[in-house]
């Protein structure tokens, strides 16, 4: 989320495509109505169902669920058509203007470099023409052909209002309704906002559904400022916290890489990421990655991480694939090469794609571990419930270990917001029963894994036996002793780089923020970003000040936001090229002939001149990217691709299945259906009354939701006989539930290519453990297939029948 919840209320314009705010997120959804109530501000829905947002857009626009970039790509090319561009921010903000070697191109929807065996590209030619002074070449007046505003303009050509319609399914008028609206922002003081979830990230082309709307809002001038941005709704009230503290599979905390295999030393695994500036004058910020690398070194292993050994390098893992994402942990689990699996606060028997196949991989295992303050599905997939859940209990000699443990109610720590903001909280109660906290079951493992390996040894003992553990009560940490650790603290005394005899941190001190730390072992921190979350201030995260002078939005002594507290990212952009804010009644930051200074904590160095630095300040580039070099695996433009499953063929490219270097095995392939057997486009989604698997285990909401349902259209319940309210079996290629049907005008079909598309919406929030009755989930139905950049499995698109039935039996 590049700005914060609060900041939406100052928005002309909020687009809501690849979520339904208020619905899955009702709080938040309040700053919308802020932004229409007090700002006249309007709002654009654009989803396959209408949705409780719908309900109060002011437009609303059906689009086919997967097929996001060729509407964006073609309200891109309308924008080009039309003048609708921002200039000064495209040309100086954004790499227009950067020529790219001569060797890339795209044709018959592939880019260059294309290896259908490996199916991965060879991206070498996708980047920029460096000149003899080592910089990339620019062309600021946009007119080389090879620069990337041209570039952009040939690949978006394609996406005309017709093509549109083809694709999407959008009657061309609403199309050019929704385009309009948000060309109209490109205006310096009319400013759009995009609000997204997992309706764009839970596809084959996920992280370029995302990537097309930031290229369009940097087109029209909107990220960086007040009441803009790209603004990503997560789902449970920590899964920022999740991604920012390292718990992917391929990343440390504060977002930095676990090494590979060919990297075989410290050297060589920094080689890559000095990331030299590609501009003169450019900050390019991670040429600060060794100093936040080795203070989480030192934070993991103290002493133990010396120059000597490379700040015990050796001891990290090295990725032999990309990542050992959920997709390829159970694809391995199925093939027999898992002996155990620890699942801590999750229930992959309802959340994992092809739960078949996740129930078989689960029944290969020799042990399997639950932590959860709920009896999960997962902890119970080995029992019988009929229909629900149909297992030979008798067969599964897989060993459960349930670890009961407390909820967020029952816990003091640190919860992230969508919005960045890392906000502290105490316990409300006890916990019940044998429950323990996560800190007090993950000490314990430890340390008992630690004992085992000073008692017999091992291949190579020292990660465990060295990892510092430094805690008043070793059996549990604290939160707010882990909370300093994350910050960082000063190992050795820190001088003044620039003058030697003033201190800035004594020794045993902690940071102030991450500006402090170093790469010569002096200083320690468990994740860069977080610090100056717990400084020798105290806790920041715990403030409570909604003092917000002029009304802005920031709060900035409310809790504390990373980076640095800072509320809206590249916020340097607000201002023109003479530091003037592009719309004065809406100022974050301005230059004062001296310094940066305004509402917010500057996104760029306080004296850095605004001719001078770009504010884009993570990129070597110093602005932001139109055009992704070689950083994305399925392409540096986004490009429309069907998903695995679609009811049309690639009308672009029919030839081409998927997403070409989508996460896909072998082992799939046959289990992906065809039109011809499963002719509907099926998508899942959540509920206001449920919250994922929790709250069915909750009478009240269980009430308020009692049943399983699938939604479906009047025409396509007409066309196969199907009742309101009556029994439904939906089923795929790859499973069968049932549930009652929902027949509604929300849905209506969609003319793609000519064809009718019927659209059958699948709530997720039931199983068959809780207060609830029991029910299924869309996960029995759906493709084992993952997006190409970071693997997020495809549940928004696939293909399923339907036709009416007897009610299920359970157990």
């Amino acid at each position: 989320m590049t700005n914060a919840w609060t900041d939406i209320k100052n928005s002309d314009l909020v687009v809501v495509m690849g979520g339904n705010a208020a619905e899955a997120h009702p709080c938040g959804f309040k700053w919308v109505t802020e932004a229409k109530a007090h700002r006249g501000a309007k709002l654009i829905v654009v989803d396959p169902r209408y949705t409780r947002t719908a309900s109060v857009a002011d437009y609303y626009a059906p689009i086919r669920q997967g097929t996001d970039i060729a509407f964006l790509n073609g309200v891109i090319k309308y924008c080009i058509d039309n003048d609708k561009v921002q200039w000064e921010y495209t040309k100086n903000f954004t790499n227009a203007a950067y020529i790219v070697k001569d060797g890339f191109g795209y044709k018959d929807g592939l880019f260059t470099g294309y290896d259908e065996t490996k199916r991965d590209y060879d991206r070498s030619s996708w980047d920029y023409v460096i000149g003899d002074d080592g910089f990339a070449v620019v062309d600021m007046t946009l007119q080389h052909p090879r620069c990337v505003w041209n570039l952009l303009k040939e690949h978006v050509s394609i996406y005309t209002p017709e093509m549109v319609e083809r694709i999407c399914g959008t009657p061309k008028d609403k199309f050019l309704k929704v385009a309009e609206m948000m060309a109209e922002c490109s205006s310096p003081t009319k400013n759009m906002t995009s609000m997204y979830a997992l309706g764009w990230t839970q596809h084959s082309s996920g992280s370029q559904n995302i990537r097309t709307m930031a290229m369009l809002q940097l087109i029209l001038g909107n990220i960086g400022v007040r009441g803009g941005g790209m603004n990503a709704l997560r789902g449970h009230s920590n899964i920022q916290g999740l991604t920012d503290i390292g718990l992917l599979s391929h990343l440390l905390p504060g977002y930095l890489n676990i090494p590979t295999e060919k990297e075989v030393d410290f050297p060589t695994y920094m080689s890559t990421r000095g990331f030299k500036p590609l501009r003169p004058g450019q900050t390019s910020y991670w040429q600060n990655y060794k100093k936040f690398f080795v203070s989480f070194q030192k934070a993991m292993w103290g002493a133990a991480a010396t120059p000597e050994n490379n700040f015990a390098y050796d001891y990290l893992p090295k990725l032999d694939v990309p990542a050992y994402d959920v997709l390829r942990i159970f694809e391995m689990m199925d093939e027999g090469k898992v002996n155990g699996y620890f699942c801590q606060g999750f229930n992959p028997v309802l959340a994992f794609p092809n739960r078949g196949k996740i129930t078989r991989s689960l029944s290969k295992l020799k042990w399997l571990v639950t932590m959860d303050p709920l009896e999960t599905e997962t902890s119970h997939f080995w029992e019988n419930h009929g229909d629900y859940n149909d297992v030979d209990t008798a067969s599964i000699q897989t060993e459960v270990i349930q670890l009961p443990t407390t909820c967020f109610a029952e816990e003091e720590g640190s919860l992230t917001n969508s919005g960045r903001w890392i906000q502290w909280h105490w316990p409300a109660g006890s916990p019940p029963g044998e429950a323990q906290h996560d800190n007090w079951i993950m000490g314990q493992i430890f340390l008992r894994m630690r004992e085992l390996y000073r008692k017999e040894g091992g291949a190579f003992p020292d990660p465990i036996l060295n990892l510092s553990w430094d805690y008043a009560n070793p059996q549990e940490p604290t939160a707010e002793e882990l909370a300093k650790e994350i910050n960082g603290r000063a190992i050795t005394q820190l001088t003044d780089p620039t003058d030697p005899t003033k201190v800035q941190v004594e020794a045993g001190k902690l940071l102030v923020n991450f500006s402090q730390l170093r790469d010569d072992g002096s200083t320690s921190s468990g994740c860069w970003i977080y610090s100056g979350c717990w400084n020798e201030h105290g806790n920041n995260m715990a403030r409570r000040d909604n003092h917000d002078p002029d009304d802005t939005g920031a709060y900035l002594n409310w809790t504390f936001a990373w980076p640095l507290n800072r509320r809206t990212l590249y916020n340097r952009a607000s201002a023109d090229m003479n530091g003037k804010p592009w719309d004065p009644a809406r100022k974050i930051i301005e230059w004062d002939g001296s310094k940066w200074s305004g509402y917010d904590v500057p996104d760029i160095a306080p004296t850095a001149k605004p001719q001078d630095v770009g504010p884009f300040i993570m990129n070597q580039e110093g602005v932001s990217r139109l055009f992704a070099r070689g950083l994305m695996r399925d392409g540096p433009f986004p490009a429309h691709y069907e998903p695995f499953e679609t009811p049309i063929p690639n009308v672009l490219n029919p030839k081409i299945r998927g997403n070409p270097v989508a996460r896909v095995f072998q082992n799939d392939v046959k289990q992906f259906g065809t039109a011809d057997e499963f002719p509907y486009a099926a998508t899942s989604y959540r509920l206001t009354e449920h919250f994922h698997y929790w709250t069915k285990h909750n009478p009240v909401n269980a009430a308020l939701q009692p049943e399983f349902f699938v939604e479906i259209s009047e025409e396509l319940a007409k066309e196969k006989g199907i009742e309101l309210g009556g029994w439904v079996r939906v089923w795929s290629k790859r499973g069968s539930i049932k549930a009652k049907a929902v027949v509604t005008k929300r849905i209506r079909p969609l003319m793609c290519d000519g064809k009718a598309v019927h659209v059958v919406g699948i709530p997720l929030h039931w199983g068959f453990m809780g207060a609830a009755k029991k029910g299924f989930g869309p996960n029995s139905l759906t493709p084992f297939v993952g997006d190409a950049n970071i693997e997020t499995p495809e549940y928004k698109a696939f293909l399923v029948n339907i036709e009416p039935t007897t009610a299920p039996v359970g157990v």
